[in-house]
């Protein structure tokens, strides 16, 4: 957990009087995915899961959909100019056949920590066609489980728990039991990390189960939940309007304000088995 969490000093302020103290901070360094040796992206994350982020993402963007597709992630050595290895700069070998996409993926900038799809080359390229279809899925939810999701995702947190600086998202079966968590600086990155978890694993796709963000429900979480076959997506906070209609749209249900017991049902409604 070294690189994950940094130690700064500060000044801490309060009403009782100023003092000095050592505070822990969630590490935040840039991550460059190359493929077959080119760069592709780059992007801010808490260092951890990296295969699995580069994987999920490259999921989550279209490129691949099975453990198959890939032969090898590897760190990349002399990622420097004294030949030393930082380990924010990895490479993924396709497998023999797999098509190397064009130029499109690629982004203009490196992609922050929150900003999502803001890098894209070309807003044609965020609607990726998903290899499975959610819509028929048979996964249904009493809300009493959905209610009960936050705390057991908050409970999963360990970095959260010493620094208060991370997003979390978690894969739950339909009975609310935890298959996979991840904490980020980012949350489109915890996502892929989980989605990167499951490739890796030859899980995909991921029916029947269900995705919980500690953040809102973005379009591009709802695009990364579709093209990993996660029928349900559920948030402790807002949906964007995006997000709702490509939810309605592709058949993913889709929760917000989930808090306590009560919730927000913004698509897919009939999977709750408490609504009429």
């Amino acid at each position: 957990m070294s690189r994950v969490i940094t130690r700064r000093p500060i000044v801490r302020v309060r009403e009782t009087g100023v003092s000095r103290r050592v505070d822990s901070l969630a590490a935040e360094e840039p991550l460059e995915i190359r493929l077959d040796g080119r760069p592709l992206t780059v992007t801010m994350r808490t260092p951890g899961d990296d295969f699995d982020l580069a994987a999920g993402f490259l999921v989550s963007e279209g490129v691949i959909g099975s453990a198959a597709d890939i032969t090898t992630i590897r760190y990349c050595a002399g990622a420097t100019e004294d030949g030393s290895n930082t380990y924010n700069v990895l490479d993924v070998r396709l497998a023999p056949g797999v098509p190397v996409p064009d130029g499109s993926l690629e982004r203009n900038f490196y992609t922050t920590s929150s900003c999502g799809v803001c890098g894209k080359a070309s807003l044609d390229a965020v609607r990726t066609v998903a290899r499975w279809t959610v819509d028929d899925d048979p996964l249904r939810l009493p809300a009493a489980t959905v209610s009960v999701l936050p705390d057991r995702l908050r409970s999963a947190q360990r970095v959260f728990d010493r620094t208060g600086g991370l997003h979390a998202a978690g894969l739950f079966t339909a009975d609310g039991e935890a298959l996979c968590v991840r904490e980020d600086v980012g949350r489109h990155n915890a996502v892929d990390k989980i989605v990167g978890w499951a490739l890796r694993g030859d899980r995909l796709p991921l029916r029947s189960s269900m995705l919980m963000v500690s953040g809102r429900a973005s379009f591009e979480l709802v695009q990364k939940a579709l093209m990993a076959g996660i029928p349900a997506l559920a948030a402790v906070s807002a949906p964007s309007s995006l997000a709702a209609e490509l939810a309605a749209a592709s058949g993913l249900t889709l929760i917000g304000f989930v808090r306590g017991a009560s919730m927000n049902v913004y698509a897919g409604e009939h999977r709750l088995t408490d609504c009429p």
